[in-house]
């Protein structure tokens, strides 16, 4: 059987719903209770969801602003954790800031896709070899079931080699 890297390591433990739901549950309770899901992951990119429920609803009847939040930034979150498991030197990454648009109410299954894995690639790389923070920009777009964007986040994240 071939060596998993890194990457495929993370990847195994994201895309199997057992493991990352005790992930969730024990490094992310909020995500776990408002119902946030990956449902794809690959270099490239990562779609997360988030199902409108009574425990993540608004009183407006839509999903409450946070938790369309966790769900952008779990998608953006997930590609940045791909690529510093595991790896040596370690890495740290943090959220240095997020912007947010909402053009649509919230309701049903929204779908978050960020399709920046590759920023995020170049950004840790680059930590690892200048020994310099590197900050990135990416994007993630909530999508409802019937094709129409509902929010769009920009998050900046640093990482760092240890």
């Amino acid at each position: 059987m071939p060596k998993l890297t890194h990457v495929e390591k993370f990847r195994a433990i994201a895309l199997s719903p057992l493991k990352i739901k005790l992930l969730m549950l024990l490094k992310l309770p909020m995500a776990f209770l408002s119902g946030i899901s990956i449902n794809q992951l690959n270099e490239q990119s990562c779609h997360t969801l988030i199902r409108f429920k009574w425990l993540n609803q608004n009183p407006f009847k839509s999903i409450y602003f946070a938790c369309l939040g966790m769900a952008a930034e779990l998608s953006t979150g997930a590609l940045a954790m791909m690529y510093v498991y595991g790896i040596k030197p370690s890495v740290s990454m943090l959220v240095l800031s997020m912007k947010a648009d909402f053009t649509k109410k919230a309701i049903g299954k929204i779908r978050f896709e960020c399709n920046d894995g590759e920023l995020m690639k170049e950004a840790v790389h680059q930590a690892i070899l200048t020994k310099e923070g590197q900050t990135v920009e990416v994007k993630s777009t909530g999508i409802d079931e019937k094709g129409d964007i509902v929010a769009t986040f920009l998050f900046t994240w640093t990482f760092k080699s240890k």
